[in-house]
Order: C-alpha cells, then structure tokens, then sequence
C-alpha cells in the first residue's frame, strides 16, 4: 500500500506538547502527523485555545463527568478533524498565485509526485481555458494528510470510581483507545508504540470502528510501531486472532530516535529493514490465514485477498539521500522525519526557550539517561527549565516532584497503591531507605543519583503548549522537558516548513559543510556506546549475562558483516568503511574485556566453592 499521503514522509508523535496540535498546523498541505492522546488535562487545553478557531464556545469538559477522559479526547480530535477540513476547503477555494496556500500545497510535493509534475505544466500553458481546467483538477485532488493518534501502550494505570471500585474499560491507554474509536475522523490511524498491551488489544474486539466498510476500506486503520520482524509478527498474528488488521508497521531505531528508546539486543536498522524487506510477502500471507479464520468464525464478511500492509521508517534520517536510500533499496512506504522538525515553529509546537537549546545542541546535551519514571532509557536535553528545577530541588533537599497527573504511576515498592518514581512521596521514602542501608559512600551516591534522575515527565512534556498559547496546564509549575533524538546536533536553526520540506526532498541541503555520519553508522555508534555502558556498570558476569552480551555483540557483528557486503554505491565509501572498521575494532576490544571478566569471576567462584 502506498503512503495515501501526498508526501512520502511523516512527521511522527513527539513528547506530549510537541505534536498536540500538528495536524492543524500541517495537514491541510498533505502531511501527516500523530497526535499524543495520553495527557487528557493538555487536551483539555487545546480545546479551550482552538474552539474559537471555528468561532463555537468552548464548554468545559469536567473530570467529574463520566469517562470525562474519552470525551475530551474524542471531542478534540473532533475539533482538530474540523478546523483542518476547513483549513482544505479555503485552500481549494484560493486563487493559484504568488503567497496563497494552493499554491504552498504543491510547491511542498516532491518532483516526482504526478501532481507537482501538472501543477508545474500548468505554470507554462498560455491557453487560459486549458489553464483554468488544470486548476480545477488541482483544486479537486487537495486532500488533507493523516491525522494519526498515538498511545504508548505501557501507560495503563488503571482508573477507580469514587468509591474506589475499579473501573470497567477505565485504564489509561483504553479509554484512550475508546476516545478515538469514539472520534469522526477518517482515513485516520492509531499507533501502538512501546511493545504488545494484550488488555489494550482485547479490548479492539469491542471496536467495530476498526473494521472495513463495505468497499473493504479501513477509515480508522491499525499501526504498531516495532524495532524488528519478530515483534511484527507476534502482534499482527496477536490481532489477526482477534479479526484485527494490521494496516502498516512503523520501524524505529531501537536507539537512534527520540523519547524512550527500547534497545533492541544488537540488532541494526540495516538487517532488520532487510528482514521486512525479504519476507514482507511471507508475512502478509500467514497473518492473512489467520485473519480469515477470525473473520469467519464471527460471521463477518471476508476479503477475497489480503488487505495492504504498509511499511514505514523512522529514527535517525537527517538527508535526502538517506530518505531516498530508504525508499528505493528496501521499498518503504514512508519515512519518519521527528527531531528536525522541532525547529520548525509552523509543524510543531516549542516554546521559544526550548527552541534556543535545541538550536545550539552539542552531541554531550543529548543523553541517553535514565531519567524516566518508567525505567526505560530516555533521549533527554540538558539545560532545560525541568533539568534546572529538579536540581534545584535536590539542592534544597526536597528532591522529586508533585505528581498531579499520576499517568506513570506503577511502583508498589512501599505503598499498596501504585506511586510514580518520579514523586515527591516515592524519593522521600527510597532515600529514607538508602540512608539505613549503611552502603559504602561510593555505591551510596551511585544509587541516591539514580533515584533523583528520576523526572516528572506528564508535566515537563506538556508545557511547551501551555507556554506558547498563553495558558496554565498545572498552577506554578512550568518548567519544561524535551526529548530529541541524538540527530539534532547536525540541525542548528530554525527553519520554514517550505525549506525542512525541501531538505527532505533534496531541494536544498540543511547540513551543507556539516560533517555527519550516515545515519547507519550514528545508530552503529550509540548501540556500541551503550553496550559499553552496559558492561561497565556490571559488577560482575554471571552465565546468563555472558550469553546475552555475547549474542548482544554477535548482532552486532553481523549487522556490520551485513553492510560490508550491501550492494549499494551510496554506503561503499572509505568513510563508511573506517567506522565499520574502528565499531568492530571497539566491540572485539570489549569482548576481550568480558571474557577476562567472567573468567575472573568463574575463578572466584571456584575458589570460594573448594
């Protein structure tokens, strides 16, 4: 299946503020964007700001209202799904001429696009009727791109009355789901990111919004975001069971983007694109088997052939010729362009501060810390207002922060009710615990440190939009956090939709005079970076870790075997190449280091045991 989008790229979901209100910003020009529908209080905000974008007043939606969560979120993107088919309508109604939106919609389009290539002729055509025909076939063909939702599959706290009876249907993630299947919007997707939520996947059988119509097309279609084949496989299959389709699987570096990043175990972008590549085919044949097993058994019409299934990219790419690379050698529908697109003011929605540190970036700011409440490694900015805050308050001995929004809260290590790591309450009662525990002062300040890195992230990733538009989203607490991939070091101003558009289109070049690695080898670095990382913070390798460092490195290995041997002109360069060689000089040093070190440890135990 072809992108439907007119443009071959997507812009994905960033944060919780940074992409609340793209479509709005970016649709009506064809491009698709995905919203995070997890902070319902940020989207109580942006309805309060866009309802008088339609001239209709704002009426609050209370969280004393049942299943308020679903509501607000419904009603937004209802109001999103309506200023942008407005926003389409004045485009189709405009005049072809210098400054006006029609004429942006198809300046933006790639050259190869059959539109662009008439929208050009018709630049050229003297006879005026032929021209005005032209034009209303232009005017005609303007459709908005995707508006996608995101939800993160692992926040699903569950949710309880006011009598504290658990809530039927009520988690975090579900209600979520319910408040899209529940919105009019169309040829529209939902993204799963953060692995399989089998409670979140049951509940889709409820959902017949996701079901064909009766010409076999999905208006509210199925994406899972996954780092490899096997994950594909075992959620589309998962689904499949259930009479789900899935419509395309969004690839993502394990290490190479930003957010939360979910390493894989060595495997690279390289090999596991080629995996889908190779057995796409395979894969939707099997699913398919399944699917109309499903379908029958629940008396539902079945299709005579398999439904599409698209294949995306994203995580890393920073030029045209990695884009086209991507396209051309391994067939993908779309690609993914998120970090440099948080210097573009008219895509996404910074606040100014925030824009500055992004502009001014240097590889040592980007870092793979561990400062998510939810304990997965986190691509974090230094220098932020959120970063400034929580060291102020480590400072004054109050380390932690309010927690108001409760979505990640998951630890019952000292409560029975879950709290979130990030909080006031668990850093207190964790430090408490720490000072008693008599650790030497080295181990002490090792794990005191990896209890306050711990940072509010409902709050820090909402803000920019609360900042930008004048409002409040939780009273006195403003400070903002922001999460770019490690590629907006080569990014360094902010630019127009028009010039990141060309950039992705090799119109114009952003990194001209810039010294970048391909993206194969940035991703080649950090997954060597961190299991460097990884072996040093051990204390010591019992079997079962030196089985997973060493098949850990074998990925590695064969990854860097796999793009010696790729066919392709664009990679076979002598600065490709060195860093091949120097990753693999580094791994094989860090193998030495590992086999000493579990040999030592095989000693010790040995000795101890006679």
């Amino acid at each position: 299946m072809k992108n439907p989008s007119q443009h071959s790229f997507h812009i994905p979901v960033m944060g919780l503020a940074y992409t609340i209100d793209s479509p709005i910003k970016v649709a009506r020009f064809g491009i698709g964007s995905a919203i995070s529908i997890v902070e319902d209080r940020l989207i109580e905000l942006m309805r309060s700001h866009y309802y008088s974008f339609i001239n209709e007043v704002y009426i609050p939606i209370p969280t004393s209202q049942a299943d308020y969560r679903a509501k607000r979120i419904t009603d937004y993107l209802n109001l999103v799904n309506k200023i942008v088919l407005l926003q389409i309508e004045r485009i189709r109604n405009s005049a072809f001429e210098a400054g006006s939106e029609i004429v942006k919609y198809f300046e933006l389009l790639p050259e190869s696009n059959p539109l662009k290539q008439i929208y050009n002729r018709v630049n050229s055509i003297s006879d005026l009727s032929e021209k005005m025909e032209l034009e209303s076939y232009l005017r005609s063909i303007v459709i908005p791109g995707s508006i996608d939702v995101n939800i993160m599959t692992k926040i699903d706290k569950n949710n309880y009355s006011k009598n504290g009876d658990l809530l039927e249907d009520g988690s975090d993630a579900i209600t979520a789901l319910k408040g899209y299947a529940n919105s009019d919007l169309s040829n529209s997707s939902v993204i799963f990111s953060a692995g399989m939520n089998p409670r979140l996947y049951n509940y889709l059988e409820k959902c017949n919004e996701f079901q064909p119509d009766k010409k076999g097309v999905f208006q509210k279609k199925i994406i899972v975001k996954v780092s490899d084949y096997r994950s594909a496989l075992i959620q589309s299959k998962y689904l499949a069971k259930k009479g789900i389709w899935v419509s395309e699987f969004r690839i993502e570096s394990g290490l190479n983007c930003g957010g939360h990043a979910f390493a894989t175990d060595g495997f690279l972008m390289g090999p596991i694109l080629e995996e889908f590549k190779s057995r796409k085919e395979e894969l939707v044949k099997s699913v398919f088997e399944i699917y109309k097993s499903a379908l029958e058994k629940k008396g539902l019409d079945v299709p005579g052939c398999a439904p599409a299934i698209a294949i995306s990219v994203q995580g890393g790419i920073g030029t045209a010729e990695e884009d086209a690379f991507l396209h051309q050698y391994y067939n993908v529908d779309s690609t993914g362009w998120g970090t440099p697109f948080l210097l573009v003011p008219e895509a996404t929605t910074v606040d100014e501060a925030t824009l500055k540190l992004l502009c001014n970036a240097k590889q040592e700011d980007v870092l793979l810390s561990n400062n998510s409440p939810l304990g997965v490694r986190f691509h974090y900015l230094n220098g932020t207002t959120s970063h400034s805050e929580k060291l102020e308050r480590i400072k004054n001995g109050k380390p932690g922060s309010p927690c108001t929004e409760k979505h990640l809260e998951f630890n019952t290590e000292f409560t029975e009710k879950p709290i979130c790591t990030a909080s006031f309450k668990y850093q207190k009662l964790k430090i408490s615990q720490l000072d008693k525990m008599g650790l030497p002062e080295i181990e002490y300040q090792k794990q005191l440190k990896s209890v306050v890195d711990k940072e509010c992230l409902c709050i820090g990733l909402s803000n920019a939009a609360a900042i930008n538009y004048d409002k409040t989203l939780i009273k006195n607490l403003d400070a903002v956090t922001i999460c770019p991939g490690p590629n907006i070091i080569y990014f360094t101003k902010k630019v127009s939709l028009q010039t990141m558009t060309d950039h992705i289109y090799g119109r114009t070049d952003l990194l001209e005079g810039i010294e970048r690695p391909h993206m194969f080898i940035n991703e080649l670095n950090l997954y060597v970076n961190y299991l460097d990382d990884e072996l040093s913070s051990q204390g010591s390798l019992d079997d079962k870790k030196v089985k997973f460092y060493t098949s850990f490195i074998e990925n590695l290995m064969t990854g860097i075997a796999y793009y010696h041997n790729i066919n392709e002109s664009q990679l076979l360069n002598d600065s490709f190449n060195h860093s091949l060689q120097e990753a693999t000089m580094r791994i094989q040093s860090m193998r030495k280091k590992m086999e000493m070190a579990s040999s030592k440890n095989l000693l010790y135990i040995r000795t101890n045991n006679n």
